[in-house]
């Protein structure tokens, strides 16, 4: 989300995108996490402008470092190593707390007032060579003439100590703007463990990048009207951050679908018939397309419309029921059934004198077996859509098999 909205921001105000790696722990930290990070926002349509890793600018933070030791702003403490496996002591770097309160101004949530007495003096660096998250983060957007930050609440709680660090070294305060947590149904903060979906997992899921933009700013932010669909470049024309939410945004997943629904619908034939098939689960499935399509919200449903116990299955193999759901519940005889459905199987299996037919005999009576034996499901689409996606050889077999299922 943070993404979207800085950028957003950024093309509004003619200013520029920085994109960093916050790369310095080697543990956590993979050059192939940075390609996956680019590919997504890529595919969203969002690219920085400039693009820094931290563990190229070591030496930068080192002279920070020595600098706010050297002042006496910061200072080294001899500690016990903690941790699983670590034994010895650690010349950690802790800034010298002056203990006050801090003010500061929230494009979203207005005016914030923190007494930092609570921090400590905490540490900015694990020794002279080693900088911590709070102070590289200082760093990089003083040097790199950082303006505005956008990012979530969580965030709020890591301000003061990068205001009194700003105040430190000498750097401005960038303005700041915290967007509300996404939550679930159950109030919680929504994250890796309790169903937060990635990126690469919303394409492979088959939802489209303007559905997803469209979906994430609507949970912190809202227009002034009740204009629900905004692609990313009518998103940069009509953002108001002033109109960020408070309070957390409940994840809706009905809502995503919608839109993404929505999105597809504006999709040309021809592109949309495109943006289908890698979802398909074999070539032969392609003819069922312009039946699918107007049944799913996003591509990835179109595999499990056809998977093995999916709904529509039964377009992909031969269905099996029993001769009771043929038979239905209208009383007719097993001999009526055979009768009328003997006629579809020697008609040229033309929509209007089937209708024609149906429509004499009884639609009830000659529909539903016909639909039965087509899909045998109870909840199908009408027979003539199915004879149309199934084609009429198939359409012919099947109605044949319902015969012989008649006849046991």
């Amino acid at each position: 989300m943070y993404a979207i909205l800085n950028f957003v921001y950024a093309r509004q105000n003619g200013g520029t995108v920085i994109m960093r790696s916050e790369d310095t722990d080697p543990v956590r930290s993979k050059r192939e996490y940075e390609d996956i990070i680019k590919r997504d926002l890529k595919w969203l349509g969002i690219e920085a402008d400039l693009f820094y890793r931290q563990s190229e600018r070591l030496a930068i933070y080192q002279g920070y470092i020595k600098k706010l030791v050297d002042s006496g702003q910061a200072y080294v403490s001899n500690e016990v190593a903690t941790g699983e496996g670590v034994e010895g002591m650690l010349d950690v770097i802790r800034i010298k707390n002056p203990n006050k309160v801090i003010t500061f101004t929230d494009m979203a949530r207005g005016e914030i007032s923190v007494d930092t007495t609570d921090l400590g003096d905490f540490a900015i660096a694990r020794d002279m060579n080693s900088p911590l998250w709070h102070l590289t983060v200082v760093v990089d957007d003083f040097e790199m003439g950082v303006t505005h930050i956008i990012r979530g609440e969580d965030g709020l709680a890591t301000a003061p100590r990068q205001i009194l660090i700003q105040e430190a070294i000498g750097a401005p305060r960038p303005t700041y703007c915290h967007f509300p947590f996404v939550i679930n149904d159950c109030r919680e903060k929504i994250g890796k463990r309790n169903g937060a979906v990635g990126i690469n997992e919303y394409r492979e899921q088959g939802y489209l990048p303007e559905a997803i933009v469209n979906f994430v700013t609507l949970m912190a932010w809202h227009p002034k009207d009740d204009r629900e669909l905004f692609t990313l470049s009518e998103l940069i024309g009509i953002f108001e951050i002033e109109r960020m939410g408070k309070s957390g945004a409940i994840y809706d997943q009905a809502k995503l679908d919608w839109l993404n629904r929505e999105y597809m619908k504006r999709l040309a034939h021809e592109k949309l018939l495109a943006m289908a098939k890698p979802f398909l689960p074999n070539p032969e499935s392609e003819k069922f397309l312009p039946l699918l399509l107007e049944r799913i919200n996003k591509f990835g449903d179109l595999k499990t419309l056809l998977e093995p116990g999916g709904e529509y299955e039964f377009l992909l193999h031969a269905p099996e029921y029993s001769k009771e759901l043929l038979i239905g519940k209208s009383g007719v005889s097993v001999e009526e059934i055979s009768k009328h459905l003997n006629w579809v199987l020697q008609s040229d299996f033309s929509k209007e004198k089937i209708f024609e037919y149906a429509t004499k005999e009884g639609r009830g009576k000659v529909l539903w077996p016909l639909r039965v034996a087509l899909s045998g499901k109870e909840k199908s689409p009408d027979p003539f859509t199915l004879i149309q996606s199934l084609g009429i050889d198939e359409s012919k077999t099947r109605i044949q098999t319902a015969l012989d299922k008649l006849d046991e």
